[in-house]
């Protein structure tokens, strides 16, 4: 039995059942042109989301992410030492204890597997170099570019299966990516650090958050085909996202069409005001979303949602 045929058969009710009826619609959308954009918060990357991810990137399915700056680095260190995690199956059992012996082995944990520091550490060194390479030259590009770079250049022994990885797909088309808030990330610390110790003159070889809005409204504004948010999570990734419309339209005076499709994976509840659980009817009264626009909102774990959702388009 087929993903679809599955859906039809056993998801009919409840989560399950919006979760069938956006897989329904999100196929129709893509089959008449649209183009839709992915938003990543939380451990995605971690959790090898690339697997699911991956092939959708390369059956041209998705057409642009917006991810914070773990999910972005994450699949990267996946991509370097993947094969030196380490599983912690009895996580909810982990007392501070058992965590600081963690700590003391160079071992950071994220839920179910730990990675270890001197990733980090040999990862930021990679990107050092192509950020001194910029700097000597003036040249300023968005994080992402670094790391497609670095990818295209064929110079990291790989640890994990690239075809899992939805960065090498990402870098092999060229997909537009836009990391609000990067500096909040580990590779952003390591970026301020070589500042602070003066390994590095300045930062300004990576391009801001402002600079990624703006190049988000270029990207928005490129193209006539409808333009669907995929959004996973919530938080910055989120909401910087679907911001680009009221952007445009209020602040910028540009007419340009609403988000003409959306679908929200998130665990998160309306009750307790923040944007990750803020319903697609909310999203109505910010200009961001037409009444009757497809909407769907599915209360459940992205990691569960996403590979099922994306493995239904095949």
């Amino acid at each position: 039995m087929g993903m679809r045929d599955f859906f039809g058969v056993h998801f009919r009710h409840f989560n399950a059942g919006e979760l069938a009826r956006c897989a329904e619609s999100l196929r129709g959308f893509l089959g008449s042109g649209g183009r839709l954009m992915v938003t990543l918060a939380g451990a995605m990357s971690t959790a090898e989301i690339g697997r699911s991810l991956a092939p959708a990137i390369r059956e041209h399915r998705v057409h642009a992410i917006c991810c914070t700056g773990a999910n972005l680095e994450e699949d990267l260190f996946s991509l370097i030492g993947r094969s030196r995690y380490e599983g912690v199956p009895n996580w909810r059992q982990q007392s501070e204890l058992d965590d600081h012996k963690l700590r003391e082995r160079g071992l950071n944990r994220v839920t179910d597997v730990a990675i270890p520091e001197d990733i980090f550490s040999s990862t930021g060194s990679l990107l050092q170099e192509l950020w001194e390479e910029a700097d000597a030259v003036g040249d300023r590009r968005f994080p992402h570019e670094y790391i497609y770079e670095l990818l295209l250049s064929e110079s990291i022994d790989y640890s994990a299966d690239p075809e899992s990885s939805w960065l090498v797909s990402a870098a092999d088309a060229n997909l537009p990516i836009f990391t609000p808030g990067w500096e909040d990330s580990t590779m952003g610390n390591f970026l301020a650090a070589k500042v602070l110790d003066c390994s590095l003159t300045s930062s300004k070889m990576v391009k801001s958050g402002l600079e990624a809005m703006q190049a988000l409204a270029d990207w928005y504004r490129e193209d006539d085909s409808p333009t669907g948010l995929l959004q996973v999570g919530g938080g910055i990734a989120g909401d910087f996202a679907i911001s680009v419309v009221p952007m445009l339209r209020q602040d910028a005076g540009v007419e340009v069409p609403l988000w003409s499709w959306f679908a929200q994976i998130s665990e998160s509840r309306p009750s307790f005001g923040g944007y990750s659980g803020a319903p697609p009817n909310e999203k109505i009264s910010w200009g961001k979303l037409d009444p009757g626009t497809p909407s769907f909102l599915i209360e459940s774990d992205a990691t569960i949602v996403l590979p099922l959702l994306l493995s239904s388009l095949e």
